[in-house]
């Protein structure tokens, strides 16, 4: 019966915050598809172990933890190169520079490691408390702590560049 309700509970969670889960798994992606098929597949993996959450009060934190590991397997495992001869690249119309800020952001949020970058991900674009981070990425508090002095601190040299 318990395991019935946390799976009602759980499809629910998803369901009301689907759009937070996609932007989590854009966030590593950068990729439409790719995000929705990130998505698709931690809500199979969560449902297909749900009996494995032991408290019900770590849903969130659960479920994050698996959509973050489920964005990472799918940028190791699918490394795509895009090769582009010069004469295509030569027709390709670039436009005017952008000088916007958060274009610059998002470029060096992308040159980021991505242990440094998973932590601003969640803690500023997802809102999630220091705690919720590590136990999410299932780190120290301080581990935590320091990495995000250190990202925020190689984003500012990179900002200012």
């Amino acid at each position: 019966m318990g395991e019935i309700n946390l799976a009602e509970e759980f499809t629910n969670y998803v369901i009301k915050n689907e759009e937070k889960f996609y932007r989590l798994a854009f966030s590593y992606v950068k990729n439409a598809d790719d995000a929705l098929e990130v998505v698709q597949e931690s809500t199979y993996k969560a449902i297909s172990t749900i009996d494995s959450l032991k408290t019900p009060e770590y849903l969130k934190t659960w479920f994050y933890r698996i959509v973050v590991n489920t964005s990472i397997d799918l940028l190791r495992n699918r490394k795509k190169v895009m090769v582009v001869d010069d004469k295509t690249l030569s027709n390709y119309d670039f436009g005017m520079v952008d000088h916007y800020a958060d274009i610059d952001l998002q470029k060096a949020l992308e040159n980021l490691p991505i242990q440094y970058r998973s932590i601003i991900v969640l803690r500023f674009f997802e809102d999630l408390k220091i705690e919720e981070i590590a136990a999410i990425l299932d780190e120290n508090i301080n581990t935590i702590k320091t990495r995000l002095y250190k990202s925020l601190k190689m984003l500012r040299i990179q900002m200012d560049d």
